[in-house]
This record gives C-alpha cells, structure tokens and sequence, in this order.
C-alpha cells in the first residue's frame, strides 16, 4: 500500500475520514498478515513511512502508523501518506 489520503473526504467530516482510514490500514493489515507464509518464513514483517507527502515521509514501526497519521491529522495538514510493504520475517533465535 503506497497512497495519499486526504481527511478533506466530501462524505465525512475530517474527524470521520480519520477513523475511516485508520479502520482500512487496519483491515489491510490483517489482510496481507493472512496470506500464507513461502517456506522457511515465520511471520510477515512490513517496511512503513507515514507523513504528509511522500517526500517527508519518515520510517515508522508498523505498531506507530496509526499514532502517526494522529499527529499527522492534529499538525492541520489536509493530507497523509502511508506506505506499508509486507516482507518476509524469519525470527531470531534467543540465546
């Protein structure tokens, strides 16, 4: 998922929008965490960047893309960016 959303939805007010759009990185989420797994991986891992714009996009923990697009959302900026690519994860043995 690489896109722009705008909180300025002609269907809901800004506060709605943002809980529309947390709702759908949500569901995407479990969505890709749903696919099956290719041999030897133990989980999916995702490479995240949350910002305004795509150029100031700054990388983030998938467990901070939702406090991001609320600091985002607060700055008064009409737009966000989010860009969440699933990728293999093989866990580390602890020891």
């Amino acid at each position: 998922m690489r896109q722009t959303f705008t909180f300025a939805d002609s269907n809901h007010k800004p506060p709605q929008a943002l809980a529309a759009l947390k709702n759908r990185v949500r569901k995407y989420l479990k969505r890709e965490r749903r696919k099956a797994l290719p041999e030897g991986v133990d989980y999916w891992d995702f490479d995240c960047r949350v910002g305004e714009d795509e150029d100031s996009a700054t990388v983030a923990h998938v467990a901070e893309v939702i406090g991001r697009m609320d600091t985002v959302f607060e700055s008064g900026h009409p737009t966000v960016y989010i860009e969440i690519l699933a990728k293999p994860g093989v866990r580390q043995p602890r020891g």
